[in-house]
């Protein structure tokens, strides 16, 4: 069977971006690949600052993803950090790749742009990453659009490697994106994330996730006036949640006028509110339960070094580390 690998940064609480570009379509290729779930906690250093934040994130995150559906019994859900040997094969890719090669990373080459504090690390991401996809031989990667150059990236360490030591040393991933989610868009019409402020947390309780829903940018038209959901960050973000019917109804009766976007917010309220729903009772039952959250990662440990220790014994003896 074909390996599937995933991961989420454990920065701030799981968006709805996070859930339909990432969590969701990775926890359907349970069926038909091998899948293995990570938490990449040593990524959000480039920004986390705050150990406590750390640790409620990455248990929030078990418990979302296990509510989302994965079977943690059938398949591997780790924490990136709890395996060493992800920064070990980071280090020997970081020592075969070239500066120019780093920094036309689409990442670093935009923080640059905006004058940010860029560090080390931020740099570095697209080794660390590819250290997490090559370790575990994995043969697809679903990722969101923004992500696919970091895959791609990875697939050229992993040939530079190859082509030095011998083929096979370290296997090519492959890229996996869900066309009708590649770019969820955020509260502003911008796509969702939280360095933009605009995301829609996928957990809040009831009357905080109406209140998000009733900030989505709209026009001004007035309430008699006729109005179109078509090319706007309503009608991409409704698409999202509601069938072809429900948006279709819902466009005639905003172009015959006399309904408001504030009507409209209200109905997509409901439909977002009814699919989150038992996925929010699940989470809420499983978070409660700290000690199986983290038996979950220490289960998910131990499988996982096992997987990577074959790897990294097979990229030491090419480099003639292990003698």
């Amino acid at each position: 069977m074909k390996r599937a690998l995933t991961g989420i940064k454990t920065t701030g609480s799981i968006h709805i971006a996070n859930y339909l570009g990432a969590i969701k379509p990775a926890i359907e290729l349970q069926e038909e690949y091998e899948c293995l779930y990570f938490l990449a906690d040593l990524h959000s250093f480039t920004t986390v600052r705050n150990p406590e934040e750390l640790k409620r994130d990455t248990l929030d995150q078990v418990a979302i993803w296990i509510a989302s559906g994965l079977n943690h019994k059938k398949n591997l859900l780790y924490r990136q950090s709890d395996v060493s040997h992800v920064t070990e094969l980071a280090w020997y890719l970081a020592c075969h790749t070239g500066v120019g090669f780093m920094e036309k990373a689409h990442a670093y080459k935009d923080a640059c742009a905006k004058n940010k504090d860029v560090n080390v690390g931020l740099f570095y991401y697209p080794i660390l990453m590819a250290a997490d996809i090559l370790l575990f031989d994995a043969d697809v990667v679903p990722v969101g659009k923004d992500q696919k150059q970091h895959v791609e990236m990875a697939r050229d360490m992993a040939g530079s490697i190859n082509a030095i030591y011998g083929e096979g040393i370290l296997k090519l991933p492959e890229v996996k994106i869900k066309e009708d989610v590649m770019t969820i868009p955020g509260l502003d019409g911008q796509k969702m994330s939280k360095s933009y402020n605009n995301t829609i947390e996928l957990m809040l309780p009831e009357k905080k996730l109406r209140k998000k829903i009733m900030s989505l940018t709209t026009d001004s038209t007035g309430l008699e006036e006729a109005k179109s959901m078509k090319d706007t960050t309503f009608g991409n973000f409704y698409n999202l949640f509601g069938t072809k019917d429900q948006f279709n109804d819902l466009e005639k009766r905003l172009n015959a006028g006399g309904l408001g976007w504030g009507h409209a917010k209200e109905e997509l309220f409901e439909i977002i509110n009814i699919q989150i729903t038992p996925l929010r009772e699940k989470y809420e039952e499983i978070r409660k339960d700290e000690a199986f959250l983290k038996e979950v990662l220490a289960n998910g440990k131990n499988r996982a070094l096992e997987i990577s220790n074959k790897t990294l014994n097979r990229v030491r003896t090419a480099l003639g580390v292990q003698i």
